[in-house]
């Protein structure tokens, strides 16, 4: 990469590294998100495995059936919060898919943006190229042809 196109896309290039970080930043966001949803989905299934694991009440004093019915009173309690906290997880984990999907694509953008640019001055590069090899061969075939004159002319 030359000098001039590193000026060129000293702008572009900031861009991209901005939109590098972002990317980066909410891919870590989605991340977290989605391994809080996999632990809040986890607290749920614990919780109703708790509670399908506790012991119908047969025979006892009150005092035991109390105890027992306050267990899953409170079991029912943490599992209607579990599963709020999952919802809403579902919630924050689909927020955060979108917003990385959004900074991906214009992460990709610049990036097709970038390469395009370089692609255009490869191809700038090779008429360039080719200008200059057409100009050396007719310069050639002038220096070629003048030989042939002039040797033409002295015989």
């Amino acid at each position: 990469m030359s000098t001039t196109t590193r000026e060129e896309d000293r702008g572009m290039r900031a861009v991209l590294r901005v939109r590098s970080a972002r990317e980066a930043d909410s891919r870590l966001g989605l991340q977290q998100a989605v391994n809080e949803r996999r632990l809040a989905g986890i607290r749920v299934t614990e919780i109703r495995r708790r509670i399908a694991e506790t012991h119908t009440f047969a025979t006892g004093d009150t005092g035991s059936f109390l105890a027992l019915r306050h267990a899953l009173d409170a079991l029912g309690t943490q599992l209607l919060e579990a599963q709020t906290a999952w919802e809403t997880s579902r919630t924050v984990t689909e927020a955060a898919q979108e917003r990385w999907r959004q900074d991906r694509t214009r992460l990709a953008a610049i990036e097709l943006l970038l390469e395009r640019r370089a692609e255009e001055r490869r191809a700038e590069a090779r008429r360039r190229e080719a200008r200059d090899l057409d100009e050396l061969a007719a310069q050639r075939w002038q220096r070629d042809r003048d030989a042939r004159l002039v040797q033409g002319g002295a015989a």
